[in-house]
């Protein structure tokens, strides 16, 4: 409940390499078979060819060496210190080599087995880049291999592409203007159809412009599209914006990376909040803003929103851009677990969907991903935003106690900005048809203010951070079924949890902030096997496989949440270093 107190774009590509690899091994040119778009929408077992490993974002392998009964005799092979900035990586696998990517533009191909480099590349960053970008700017959590390339975004506001056996630059294309219109490239690219397909976070400063997801010909770096995600004048959805000029509407980003659909041959991604958040402050809390806080399914030809579905008119940075899971099933929600069903939905039909956590607010959405059909959501961990889903359209109503209407107001929201969920990343296993969730207890007491000691000016709020009412614990684990929406588990501990991965062993990896690695049992949340590693799991794991032999990898350090994170449980004093494990049986 809220209380009063008083108190340009520019695109070219530069074709001659200017950023120098370090040289340590050398791969073999004539062992290197290209990575395809077939080989993309199928990936071999052993490999790990992008961020969430399939186009689909299940954070699903097949590889089952390592599994239930023999988890327990995992042991470390190798590590390897990694460049100092918010680290959440996550390493490519294939052909015998981890390619890593690093905080601050660094990328090394590391030898899979012994953890040997075989080259760096270190992307030089202007030295101003500092005035225009803060922390974030420095995180680097995704690449992608197409053909002989590594390709990735930049601090700077390019993407560009190495050679994936020498490491040099290749190609390089300029997105944005950094100094005109900034826009924070935390997340890499996915490839589908020989498409580089990027979103970002773009600052306030840069205006709509700079609010952009685009694709790149991966080949020669040539830009195919860019789909702005803010609507212009004579746009659809201008309207949506009231009043409000284009040149003040603000900060509706795609920060985290997409799922791609080969068969319909569409993109589907998410968007953030605006800035400010309280809509009060942008034309009138009853304005949807689109297209923030939505899920845009994008053709992959041409940009174009072939449907939205809009998740939350968003007052407080609950963001929905985080990782869509693409997937066939049977739609059964069970009404005892599932708070909105649609009452058109017949029962036990095979459905394509797009499905899972989208959102900070851990809600679960279900939708139909060739219409935008809503078919079904649930709540997860408390929240108190969301009071009514309407089964037949879709149409969310957010809880009108909670909708600031002016400046000094202050309301407990839950879940917290950092979650519900975050960037951290769940995983889908087909072999259980169950989604599986990081998720924290957590709310933010938070005040509506523009004073400069805000904490998060950005959005005219100042927040602090508190564990839900009634919980001890702030980390947590949802086991969901994909056909009934039951949670078939869940798993509580104190720490925060972070991104899973599923494998074909029927386990799950994942860690915490206290520097906890562990292996759950898929069927039942089970551990099965823990390391402390020291610091907090801020990376996201992957498995892999080289000459016959399974390994398990995950690195560590610092990002965005790790401190809001540990304040809550100051028991934990973990240390912060940014370094990459690899893991096998003997």
């Amino acid at each position: 409940m809220i209380k009063k107190i008083k108190p340009i774009l520019i695109a070219s590509i530069l074709c001659t390499p200017i950023h120098f690899p370090i040289h340590a091994q050398s791969i073999e040119l004539e062992e290197f078979p290209p990575v395809t778009d077939a080989t993309l929408r199928d990936p071999p077992a052993a490999d790990w060819l992008m961020w969430r490993r399939t186009l689909n974002g299940w954070g699903f392998s097949p590889l089952d060496e390592i599994n239930r009964q023999n988890v327990a005799g995992l042991r470390m092979v190798w590590t390897r210190a990694l460049t100092e900035g918010s680290q959440t990586g996550t390493p490519l696998a294939y052909n015998g080599v981890l390619y890593m990517p690093n905080p601050n533009d660094v990328i090394q191909a590391l030898d899979a087995i012994t953890g040997d480099l075989i080259w760096e590349h270190r992307r030089e960053i202007p030295e101003d880049a500092s005035e225009y970008f803060g922390f974030l700017s420095s995180n680097n959590r995704n690449i992608a291999i197409w053909r002989d390339l590594i390709i990735d975004t930049s601090v700077d506001d390019h993407i560009f592409a190495l050679n994936a056996v020498t490491g040099e630059q290749v190609w390089e294309t300029l997105v944005l203007d950094y100094k005109t219109h900034p826009a924070t490239q935390g997340a890499g690219p996915i490839i589908g159809n020989g498409k580089v397909f990027t979103g970002r976070s773009c600052s306030p400063r840069g205006g709509p412009d700079s609010c952009v997801i685009t694709a790149h010909d991966a080949a020669t770096g040539a830009e195919l599209w860019r789909r702005r995600t803010i609507p212009a004048p004579g746009e659809p959805g201008d309207e949506t914006w009231g009043d409000v000029p284009f040149e003040e509407r603000k900060h509706v980003g795609a920060w985290m990376p997409p799922s791609y659909d080969p068969e319909l041959n569409r993109v589907f991604i998410g968007t953030s909040v605006t800035s400010p958040a309280p809509k009060f402050l942008l034309g009138g809390a009853d304005k949807k803003h689109l297209y923030h806080n939505s899920t845009l399914a994008l053709n992959g030809d041409t940009g174009e929103i072939e449907w939205f579905y809009q998740h939350l008119n968003d007052h407080w940075d609950l963001d929905h851009p985080f990782e869509r899971l693409l997937l066939d099933t049977k739609v059964s929600p069970d009404p005892n677990a599932v708070s909105w069903i649609n009452p058109s939905l017949e029962l036990g039909e095979q459905r394509k969907v797009v499905t899972g956590i989208p959102g900070k607010t851990g809600l679960v959405y279900t939708l139909d991903r060739e219409t935008g059909e809503f078919l079904w959501a649930r709540p997860t961990v408390y929240q108190n935003v969301i009071s009514e889903i309407d089964g037949s359209s879709g149409d969310v109503t957010v809880n009108p106690s909670m909708v600031f209407r002016e400046m000094g107001e202050v309301a407990t929201v839950c879940p917290n900005m950092h979650g519900g969920k975050d960037w951290e990343a769940g995983a889908y296993s087909p072999e259980t048809n169950t989604m599986y969730y990081p998720l924290r207890n957590m709310c933010m007491p938070t005040l509506v203010t523009d004073e400069e000691s805000a904490s998060h000016r950005i959005y005219a709020m100042s927040v602090r951070h508190e564990i839900a009412a009634g919980e001890t614990n702030l980390g947590t684990i949802y086991a969901i079924s994909a056909e009934t929406g039951r949670t078939e588990w869940k798993y509580e501990q104190r720490a925060a949890t972070a991104s899973l991965i599923a494998t074909g062993g029927g386990l799950l990896f994942g860690g915490d902030t206290n520097g906890r690695f562990k292996a759950l049992d898929q069927s039942t949340g089970e551990v099965l096997w823990e390391i402390n590693l020291g610091s907090p799991i801020t990376g996201y794991p992957i498995t892999f496989a080289t000459k016959g032999k399974q390994y398990v990898a995950v690195s560590t350090g610092t990002a965005a949440t790790t401190a809001s994170f540990l304040s809550l449980t100051p028991e934990y004093k973990p240390s912060f270093a940014n370094n990459l494990f690899v893991f096998a049986l003997p």
